[in-house]
């Protein structure tokens, strides 16, 4: 016993052992990009900082191009550069073609019924754009920047042919000096939109058929007919400027933290114009979103050289740090930088926004292990669960205004959301996009423009600039937490996906880079709805770290009657062709229509729209909500969760939590109940207990991100209730050993004849000082007696509005199940901070709203 006793314990050390030697599959990688060093890796030049008032140059003023162009379809060249251009319609840049053309009523509304087949054809025409402009006054050194073309075109300025440029994220620029008047006209063609049918080597059958024109270029590749929308972009979607450029330019500006005391590097690219590198650099540290001190250093620049790099390291005394949503403050600071050349020539100047914050990456329990990444996220030397969904291109027409990312972000934060997967079949997202992010505190994991393998297909030189154009731009950014290769791609190899992690060494260096998503360790799962698997089936699943699940619903009712046509909106069941089943996941050509119909089935007898829609939206609930919080109970087994996913691009039956219109799902306000900071979640592994023949256990869990109630005094309790809404147990849990983020602190046990209740629901609750500070509740049993969730003992319901707040009472004698508030007619725009709740007899509860006019109350069971 005692030999079997040491060779266990020999065999544990040596394990032990090796497990410290084993490399992760991050460092093995690294390995084989052959990357030269990280810019902060080279010597960096120490400087002091003081608080001493600097003032700053003033930036050039640039020539902005945006506004009203004109627009028109076809033609030649010879034509185009003609004077006069007519029949033509005006456009908006930043926009698309599309647009302009709804806009102008050449084309109808492309997001009502089946219009899209009509703005798609307009995709694959040749359209131009005019812009006349005046410049008063000299430009120093101009160049003409454009920030984004979908997705080739060629440039004309005052009749000379500047160059053309293919790939939609970033360029083309050109050096204007010699053509610039005081009165201008730029002329800019766009080609049409590539088409390829069918499929092409490396690409997945799913695609048979199917315009697959976007693995031969750069684009975001979700409008080309797989994802509720087959309208590829067209049009300068991104700002057009002419740059005033000084005799020595700031060419970028990069920041990161080297640790959370304030640490700083700073690395400032000069590049000659037309003046030698001989000046000061200014550079100036304020507060940008909060009350704080400033601090600068002026650093003395003499060098012949063409371009010069700089690094700094310095320290920000009295360091704010940024966290994520719901894990502390999103400190923000401002750097300015001038450049002030000793010839007394024009300065230059360069802004950015920035967060002191950190983001490592440490191995899973057990780990390293060298055929998974390290998947444990290290936030500001704190270890936390990330909590996260999908995020989707916003729009096939690319409408990326910022009040729409708000829309769509705010909402996210208030989700509890800390990180989205901006995944590989969208784009490297916008400066708006990410300003929201930082300020909400939304992490994200940035993926490059491939998917299923067209990094293979897709020219090596666009995705090239597209990588490094995009890093540099986005990576002073704290929300940008890690790059990604592409979407569900199976040989994650080649000479493109090395030169992606090549240069998110030697341009940041700061993030990690993975070769794909799904992979090491991470997961995505259909099953439910494509494999067609019981919805039991996500109750069960596990994963290190979930890169995607879900299960696809329709939209809320109102959003739906805005894409129907009055001719449908009477009709049940929808018959095939119809609009209702083309808006779907693939435009009902494969099954969809099937898959949706199975999903809602499961809650309702599907035999009438309404009943249809609430299955429909409650199954998309179920197969989520459970897979989040048993995530979280797993952890530090799984490190985060990225359900799938947060918007979409187009109004369709699809996988999102909030609609293309900006309307929430119900399961917006289950998955905020499931990533609240505090949690008392109870976990089951199926949705059917009706033929149960034992009693049944179900472990309860306190859930607490910054162990917030580690010191106070808390109880959760759990009841659970039968179809008469009568109350079969109660239990309260109140205390645990070695409290920590995760809390196993008891199991709810039922017998046999409580199980079999039709429906079960059950109501589980944190109160901190005998106060209610967070509910949440579970409906089983629904399959077996369709319906049943809606045929529950009724009660009534007041409402009251006061301010921005709604106050509701429960005036009935039973429990209100699914107490909903709704603003008929502004589902798109209406805001509540909880909503789908359950409201105890006579209890009142207030919720704040951005909207309070013909506010109303529903509930499952209101009269």
């Amino acid at each position: 016993m005692k030999v079997f006793l040491l060779l266990i314990a020999f065999s544990t050390v040596v394990y032990s052992v090796c497990a410290q030697q084993q490399q992760s599959l991050d460092a093995i990688e690294k390995e084989g990009f052959n990357a030269g060093k990280a810019p902060f890796e080279n010597e960096l030049i120490q400087v002091k900082t003081s608080s001493t008032p600097m003032n700053q140059e003033e930036a050039l003023i640039d020539v902005i191009l945006d506004g009203t162009w004109q627009m028109v379809e076809g033609g030649s060249e010879t034509e185009r550069l003609s004077k006069t251009w007519t029949n033509t319609i005006p456009v908006e840049v930043p926009g698309s073609v599309h647009s302009a053309l709804w806009k102008a009523e050449v084309i109808p509304d492309p997001y009502f019924g089946q219009n899209d087949s009509l703005a798609r054809k307009e995709s694959f025409k040749t359209w131009w754009y005019k812009k006349e402009f005046t410049v008063n006054g000299a430009v120093n050194h101009p160049k003409l920047v454009f920030g984004g073309v979908a997705v080739h075109c060629t440039v004309w300025l005052n009749g000379k042919r500047l160059g053309e440029h293919e790939g939609m994220f970033g360029g083309p620029e050109f050096d204007i000096s010699k053509y610039l008047k005081k009165k201008n006209t730029l002329i800019v063609k766009i080609d049409p939109a590539p088409y390829l049918k069918g499929t092409v080597e490396n690409s997945s059958a799913f695609f048979v058929g199917m315009n697959v024109g976007w693995r031969k270029t750069v684009v975001f590749n979700n409008v080309y007919g797989w994802h509720y929308s087959n309208i590829p972009s067209l049009g300068i979607w991104r700002p057009v400027k002419i740059t005033n450029q000084a005799g020595v330019e700031i060419e970028s500006v990069f920041i990161a933290t080297e640790d959370t005391n304030g640490q700083m590097n700073l690395e400032v690219v000069l590049k000659k114009v037309s003046s030698p590198l001989k000046g000061e650099l200014h550079v100036k540290i304020t507060p940008d979103n909060f009350t704080g001190e400033s601090t600068s250093f002026v650093y003395d620049v003499n060098s012949s050289a063409q371009n010069d790099t700089l690094r700094f390291s310095f320290k920000i005394p009295n360091a704010k740090l940024w966290w994520p949503n719901g894990l502390g403050e999103q400190n923000l600071y401002k750097l300015e930088a001038s450049f002030l050349p000793k010839n007394n020539k024009v300065a230059d100047y360069a802004q950015t926004i920035f967060g002191i914050r950190t983001i490592e990456m440490a191995p899973l329990p057990g780990g390293p292990y060298f055929d998974k990444y390290n998947w444990t996220f290290i936030i500001n030397g704190e270890k936390h669960f990330v909590k996260g969904t999908g995020w989707c291109t916003m729009d096939a027409l690319m409408n990326f205004s910022t009040e729409r990312y708000d829309r769509f972000l705010s909402l996210a934060k208030q989700q509890h959301i800390q990180m989205l997967r901006a995944w590989g079949s969208g784009m490297p997202e916008t400066d708006e996009f990410y300003d929201l992010c930082n300020r909400y505190g939304i992490m994200v994991m940035q993926e490059w423009p491939t998917a299923w393998d067209s990094h293979k297909d897709q020219p090596f030189d666009l995705l090239e600039e597209t990588v490094r154009l995009n890093t540099i731009r986005m990576r002073n950014n704290p929300s940008l937490a890690m790059y990604g290769a592409g979407n569900e791609s199976f040989d994650v190899a080649g000479k493109a996906i090395d030169m992606m992690g090549q240069y998110s060494i030697e341009l940041d260096g700061t993030r990690p880079f993975h070769r794909g998503e799904p992979r090491g360790g991470s997961r995505h799962d259909y099953n439910v709805y494509w494999g067609g698997k019981h919805i039991d089936y996500n109750l069960k699943m596990k994963a290190d770290f979930w890169g995607e699940t879900g299960v696809a619903s329709f939209p809320v009712k109102e959003t739906i009657m805005r894409y129907l046509p009055d001719s449908e909106k009477n009709i049940w069941p929808p018959q095939p062709g119809s609009d209702f089943t083309h808006h779907t996941p693939v435009f009902n050509k494969m099954n969809d229509m099937g898959w949706l119909d199975r999903c809602s089935g499961y809650v309702m007898p599907n035999d009438n729209f309404d009943d249809y829609l609430f299955g429909s939206l409650f199954a998309q609930v179920v197969g989520v909500r459970h897979v989040l919080e048993s995530s979280r109970a797993r952890w530090p087994y799984c490190t985060g969760a990225l359900y799938y996913k947060m918007n979409d691009n187009y109004p369709a039956a699809s996988w999102s939590c909030v609609d293309w219109y900006g309307a929430p799902k119900p399961l917006h306000y289950f998955a905020q109940d499931a990533f609240a900071p505090v949690a008392s979640v109870v976990l089951f592994d199926q949705t059917d207990f009706t033929t149960s023949d034992w009693d049944n256990y179900f472990p309860v869990y306190l859930l607490d991100d910054k162990l917030e109630l580690a010191n106070k005094n808390w109880e959760v309790n759990v009841r659970a209730f039968n179809h008469d809404l009568v109350e079969m147990k109660n239990m309260r849990f109140n205390e645990v050993d070695n409290y920590n983020q995760v809390n196993k602190i008891g199991e709810l046990s039922l017998n046999t004849q409580q199980l079999r209740s039709l429906p079960l629901l059950i109501v589980s609750e944190v109160k901190v000082d005998g106060k209610l500070d967070y509910r949440t509740f579970y409906f089983m049993n629904f399959e077996k007696e369709k319906g049943c969730l809606l045929d529950l003992p009724k009660t009534t319901l007041s409402i009251e509005t006061k301010g921005k707040t709604v106050i509701l009472k429960n005036t009935g004698k039973f429990p209100a199940v699914g107490v909903n508030i709704q603003c008929p007619g502004q589902a798109d725009k209406f805001s509540v901070s909880d909503n789908f709740f359950w409201l105890n007899p006579g209890e009142i509860k207030t919720v704040e709203v951005n909207i309070t006019d013909n506010v109303i109350a529903n509930a499952w069971n209101v009269e």
